[in-house]
């Protein structure tokens, strides 16, 4: 009797030991761990102020330090195989794109995007899907915990994106993708992800005004930080740029010797057994994007093949053969024309969310796009126009950082919303409910610049029909009020990805299962 006592307390004791080593190592502990650390506002102020002071940004320098704690030194890191894509607009979408036609290529992929829009594994993908919980927080706690017995003081810790990004090429690394396309987070030169030293393939989206506080007030500074993700005997590609950002990067190119083609317009491609490529979404800045994702995944195939690595056949990689279906331009690297059917499954079937987003529900139909700047804005509106002709029209709108929200605002004077919502992009007012998309501490002040929104659309509504305007504290309460209204209606939802993230958490709350 006394032995089966004391075998039943063992077993108890086991299971609460195994209950609580589970939970160390959980997903949701994970995710608690990243958020203490440093947050990407933060950063973003630290750098305003070094820049201001004059002081020297040493974030390359911080992860050189952090990456060789967790076992990664930079000759490790040269290993890793990547596509480095920069720019204003539309780097997330190239990137995808990028990613997807590589994928049906037979490729084994890793991708690195930001920001996430509902969970934080979003920004690390596998072979197109996003990492499970189970994979995430099983690199996360090594990572977490080869860094926090490292440091050398309290607090010694990477802030939230450089964490991030440690762990993203720790993921790639040990996962052995063939290739990582990685998306830069602000900015290039200075940026956590450009501690890579040696890159195949480097593109630069469209170019414009974002981050003028850091990155600089004029085109020419933006383009010089873009251009600092080049290196030497890389192929750097780009779109059609304005001549003094084009002039910027052709300099910076020949200082790094490195060769910069500009894509060709979407229009001049033709596709192999005439297969029809249909993008998803039918707009002339997609279009380009589509572009120059083509150029990369093509380029780094063409460099893989030169290169005379192994080919795994048994895993149906198959290098293209580029004799017959590339052009040369005097300088110009290779550029392909006639495009795969690969190619084409890739671009027809990415799914890049939050950006050009349709969703219908019962009673309403959201448009959601995380447009951001003036540039991305306008053909954010005129994508809601051409697409909304015949319904009652309502606005959600946030913007954060250092954004003006009346160059975010004009564009939309004359789209005539009935209603405008402008609330804080949360999901929901009790903050002990968010899920992993951000801090309360970088919310605190963002009523107030919602009652600022609200002037200055209301300013902007002087010759046009007025809207009802409305100030809320949080998304739901809007989506709760818009569900009241019965009759069939169309949301556009935009200014910023973390208030698209937060509608999508509500409205398609199984996107990071998906």
């Amino acid at each position: 009797m006394t032995a089966g006592i004391g075998l039943r307390r063992n077993l108890l004791v086991s299971r609460i030991l195994v209950r609580m080593s589970s939970n160390k190592f959980s997903y949701e502990e994970a995710v608690k761990k990243l958020n203490l650390l440093q947050s990407n506002k933060s950063t973003i102020e630290q750098i305003r102020k070094d820049i201001k002071s004059g002081q020297k940004c040493t974030n390359l320098e911080d992860m050189e330090k952090y990456l060789s704690r967790t076992g990664v030194s930079l000759t490790t890191l040269d290993k890793l195989s990547v596509i480095h894509v920069a720019g204003t607009k539309g780097k997330g979408s190239t990137s995808a794109m990028c990613e997807s036609i590589l994928r049906h290529h037979g490729y084994r992929t890793g991708f690195y995007s930001s920001p996430h829009l509902v969970a934080v594994r979003e920004r690390i993908r596998l072979d197109g899907c996003i990492i499970s919980k189970d994979t995430f927080a099983k690199h996360f706690h090594n990572v977490y915990d080869k860094l926090y017995a490292t440091q050398s003081y309290e607090g010694d810790m990477p802030k939230y994106f450089a964490f991030l990004t440690v762990l993203a090429y720790s993921v790639f690394l040990k996962e052995k993708v063939d290739v990582a396309i990685v998306e830069v987070g602000i900015g290039g030169i200075v940026d956590y992800t450009n501690i890579l030293r040696k890159v195949p393939v480097v593109g630069i989206t469209a170019l414009g005004l974002d981050h003028t506080s850091i990155l600089g007030n004029t085109l020419e500074q933006i383009a010089e930080a873009k251009a600092g993700i080049m290196k030497k005997g890389c192929e750097a590609y780009t779109v059609e740029q304005p001549s003094e950002a084009r002039e910027v990067l052709e300099r910076v190119a020949r200082n790094v010797q490195c060769s910069l083609t500009t894509v060709p317009d979407y229009k001049s491609y033709t596709f192999q057994n005439g297969l029809k490529l249909q993008l998803t979404v039918d707009i002339d800045a997609y279009k380009i994007n589509a572009s120059l994702a083509i150029q990369l995944a093509h380029a780094w195939m063409r460099k893989r093949t030169n290169n005379k690595r192994e080919v795994d056949v048994t895993n149906s990689i198959i290098d293209v053969n580029y004799n017959n279906d590339v052009i040369t331009n005097g300088s110009d690297s290779n550029i392909i024309r006639k495009l795969p059917n690969e190619t084409i499954k890739g671009l027809s079937t990415c799914r890049w969310p939050g950006r050009y987003q349709v969703i219908e529900t019962e009673n309403s139909t959201f448009y959601l796009d995380g447009a951001h700047t003036k540039e991305s804005m306008e053909i954010c509106a005129q994508w809601f126009k051409d697409n909304n002709r015949k319904h009652s029209k309502s606005l959600i709108f946030s913007a954060t950082g250092d954004r003006d929200a009346e160059i975010l605002l004009t564009p939309l004077k004359n789209v005539e919303f009935e209603t405008v919502y402008f609330v804080i992009p949360t999901a929901l007012k009790d903050m002990s409910q968010k899920n992993d998309n951000y801090s309360i501490m970088e919310h605190r002040d963002l009523i107030a610049r919602c009652y600022k929104n609200a002037e200055t659309w209301n300013m902007l509504q002087n010759n046009c029909k007025r809207s009802y305007v409305m100030v809320l504290e949080c998304v739901s309460d809007a989506l709760s009020i818009i569900k009241e209204v019965k009759t069939n209606k169309s949301v556009l939802i935009t200014g910023s990805l973390h208030l698209v993230g937060a509608a999508l958490s509500i409205i398609d709350p199984s996107l990071s299962e998906n």
